[in-house]
């Protein structure tokens, strides 16, 4: 297994995550992707800043207000990440939550390539048949011929090898004849 920086950064992945940036701010959020350049794809983002003001014009006191701002999804540069520190633990799968039971009707299918609502096959199409225009047999002038189609390959030359290879075209020799 590669030990790259990829590699370590995979366990990472569905995992809360607080990035710092090089201006002082800081996103937290569900890390989803990364690529070669450490550009990162955050969920559920949220941004923290540090605002400063002075309380009073007199007085020399500065007052620090952390500023929260919901992001959503967010790409990230790599150039502008200073650190990653994991937050949490990813989220619990889904896959032991109960399922709603069905209710009353019936299951179709919906999309493309379905029939939806014929109750009736389409024609010439019976169970187990190919749709129209896509039989056994094949079309002509479309894909490759089969193994076996054609003029069969020469045969070898008598006495193994054949000797010499053959000359290469003109012009392309060690150099032009006189």
């Amino acid at each position: 297994m590669p030990s790259g920086k990829g590699s370590k950064l995979l366990r990472y992945v569905e995992h809360r995550l607080r990035v710092t940036l090089q201006d002082g701010r800081s996103i937290v959020g569900t890390f989803l992707a990364f690529d070669k350049h450490l550009n990162l794809v955050l969920s559920e983002a949220e941004e923290f800043r540090t605002s400063k003001k002075k309380s009073s014009s007199s007085s020399n006191i500065v007052e620090e207000k952390q500023l929260k701002r919901v992001l959503g999804l967010v790409l990230v540069r790599g150039e502008n990440v200073v650190s990653l520190v994991v937050e949490g633990p990813p989220p619990p799968s889904s896959s032991g939550a109960k399922l709603m039971p069905g209710g009353p009707g019936m299951a179709r299918s919906a999309g493309r390539g379905s029939a939806v609502g014929l109750a009736v096959p389409p024609p010439n199409a019976g169970p187990g048949m190919a749709p129209p225009g896509l039989g056994a047999a094949p079309v002509h002038g479309v894909g490759a011929p089969g193994m076996g189609v054609g003029p069969p390959p020469p045969p070898p030359p008598p006495g193994g090898m054949g000797g010499p290879p053959p000359p290469p075209p003109p012009g392309m020799g060690r150099g032009m004849p006189y």
